[in-house]
């Protein structure tokens, strides 16, 4: 959040304000999703840009790998991305709608 406050180009931001109904596959019911951060910025050649930002554990945005037994831990994982997989493809329908740009970011993509 101190990156989205000091950066001049960044002319506005929000964290999780906005709202995109999705449905969810795993309990059959609409839902709501609140993306990590929307950013509205002027980039180098001053034509402003807007951004849905999700920021998630890279594991969290893979398919999880089946062992060779089916534990717990694993069927929560597979929902957790069955899960994920639906909101983001909301989003990206959201920003095609909007002429937004959807981003998931990483701990590849962050400098730590």
């Amino acid at each position: 959040m101190n990156y989205c406050d000091t950066n001049p180009s960044i002319m506005e931001w929000g964290s999780e304000e906005l709202s995109i109904p999705y449905y969810s596959p795993v309990d059959k019911k609409m839902r709501r999703y609140f993306p990590d951060f929307f950013i509205r910025l002027a980039n180098r050649d001053g034509v402003v840009k807007k951004y849905l930002v999700e920021i998630k554990p890279e594991k969290f945005t893979k398919k999880p790998v089946k062992k060779s037994r089916t534990t717990k831990s694993y069927l929560q994982e597979v929902n957790q991305y069955i899960t994920n997989q639906a909101k983001w493809a909301a989003a990206e329908e959201f920003c095609l709608d909007h002429s937004w740009e959807f981003l998931i970011i990483t701990e590849k993509h962050l400098k730590v």
